[in-house]
């Protein structure tokens, strides 16, 4: 009996791996095609810089990882979003990254809307957490804002750039 079960289960496993790599191999064909766009000229410049701002913005956003399945949502319905670029951003705006870019927005924020009445860096009560809040969201989307732009720009750019030098060097 308990070589049928592990006969199963060794079955089992074959077919869970098989789909896994069936599955990566999927991922891998898109992530090269999506490349091959962005180097051949299939896809608009202008294309990939949307989808790499759109991206920049979203996991710009404090979002505690739901920003992922936006990005994920938006790649599944949107044919004309380039994978690559609209992921990427995950990639630069990691975990270690966000805790700077959230004091930037709190700076902002704070500039902008001026410090939490009553609260010292020496000791914060969870009563200012609604201001100190809205602080940094404010600060966040600003941030998020720019980052898009800039990102648009020297997304676009470069581009531009590596297909110019492409059709040079053929």
């Amino acid at each position: 009996m308990a070589s049928a079960s592990h006969r199963f289960l060794t079955v089992r496993h074959l077919i869970v791996a098989q789909v896994v790599r069936d599955r990566i191999l999927e991922y891998r064909a898109r992530v090269q095609a999506e490349l091959k766009a962005v180097y051949s000229g299939e896809e608009p410049p202008e294309t990939i810089a949307g989808s790499f701002a759109f991206g920049t913005f979203v996991t710009a956003l404090p979002s505690l990882g739901t920003g992922f399945i936006v990005l994920g949502a938006v790649a599944y319905k949107i044919t004309s979003v380039n994978i690559l670029a609209l992921f990427a951003p995950v990639v630069v705006l990691n975990p270690f990254v966000k805790g700077g870019v959230y004091a930037a927005s709190l700076a902002i924020g704070v500039g902008l809307l001026g410090p939490v009445a009553g609260i010292d860096y020496s000791s914060v009560s969870l009563g200012a957490a609604p201001d100190v809040v809205t602080r940094l969201l404010v600060g966040n989307f600003i941030l998020a804002v720019l980052f898009a732009i800039a990102g648009y720009g020297l997304v676009d750019r470069g581009v531009r750039r590596v297909r110019q030098r492409n059709s040079s060097d053929s």
